[in-house]
């Protein structure tokens, strides 16, 4: 008989203490159609509101219930793996909490899965109750990564996904600090397919990812996926050269064998002021590679566990590779 359940379902959770009640009822709904065996793995990511009282409470009164409690808040990226790494299934489910992916779809999912398929992402062909400025700049986000990675990153997903336990293990051998979840999943390869669904609205609460995050989630996904802007930044660097030294030579034509007189001051403070602001906009994009390889090279862990509830015991949960002997 298999000591694990066939599904994990991990949940990062930072400050959802007005979703987990509904969220834990249709996750159990939902995996009750299973009729196999399953784990909900919540991951409290530093939550400083009544979320992880909830979770304890869950976790007592049902013992399919797994609570890992970060140390800190490292992250929505970070407890995803977390969760990964502490998961045991034989197909493991990433979703947040906030209900704003559904929780029936994991049943296509399975479904996907079940055919073959070693990763079943879910792709928002709607999102209902977002602003037209966060739909528009998701969009652009997504296609501007395609088009500046060689990795086929589909468009319009999130981390919302079903991957195989192989897909999983995989993925525990990458070790970098600044994590892009979907665009790793991508690069291991694997049988992908994805599935549409319409992303519903917030069941309560506000959204963990404001502007700020959002930016930084985009340049951790360019900077890990793709070197084009320092390329760009190159050529535009020679195009802007070329173009100031035609434009030397017009000005010296000028100056010599006309009577025009050349541009004064206030076009030469212009264009000092555009080449300074060009050169530190490159100066920055290198900055942005230099301080993700200084997180490398300090080789901290990923993360820090404060304690865990629902665990059968204190070591972590490991799970032995095919071939290995218990």
């Amino acid at each position: 008989m298999n000591q694990y359940p066939i599904y994990s379902v991990v949940i990062p959770v930072f400050n959802e203490e007005q979703v987990l009640g509904e969220c834990y009822r249709r996750l159990t709904e939902v995996m009750a159609y299973t009729e196999e065996s399953y784990e909900l793995l919540f991951v409290n990511d530093g939550s400083h509101d009544q979320s992880p009282a909830i979770l304890a409470e869950l976790s007592e009164h049902d013992n399919r219930v797994k609570v890992l409690h970060l140390s800190r808040n490292f992250g929505h990226q970070i407890a995803i793996t977390a969760g990964m790494e502490h998961s045991s299934g034989d197909a493991v489910v990433i979703i947040d909490a906030d209900l704003q992916d559904p929780p029936e779809l994991i049943l296509d999912m399975i479904e996907k899965w079940r055919e073959g398929f070693d990763v079943v992402y879910a792709i928002r062909i709607r999102r209902k109750g977002e602003s037209w400025f966060k739909t528009w700049t998701a969009a652009l986000f997504y296609r501007t990564l395609r088009a500046l990675t060689d990795i086929d990153i589909p468009v319009d997903t999130g981390d919302f996904r079903l991957m195989d336990r192989k897909v999983c293990e995989a993925l525990k051998q990458v070790k970098e600090k600044s994590r892009f979840i979907r665009g790793l999943v991508s690069w291991l390869g694997f049988k992908q397919t994805g599935i549409e669904y319409i992303r519903e609205e917030r069941w309560a609460g506000e959204t963990k990812y404001p502007l700020k995050k959002m930016m930084k989630l985009s340049l951790d996904a360019l900077t890990s996926f793709s070197t084009k802007p320092l390329k760009l930044a190159s050529y535009a660097g020679i195009t802007l050269s070329i173009g100031s030294l035609l434009f030397f030579i017009y000005a010296v034509y000028l100056k010599l064998f006309t009577n025009c007189p050349v541009a004064g001051w206030a076009s030469l403070v212009c264009i000092s002021v555009f080449f300074n602001g060009f050169i530190l906009m490159i100066l920055g994009i290198m900055g942005e590679y230099m301080g993700r390889v200084y997180d490398e090279v300090k080789n901290r862990p990923l993360y820090l566990i404060g304690h865990r509830q629902g665990f059968s015991s204190c070591s972590e949960p490991v799970r032995l590779k095919a071939g290995e002997d218990q």
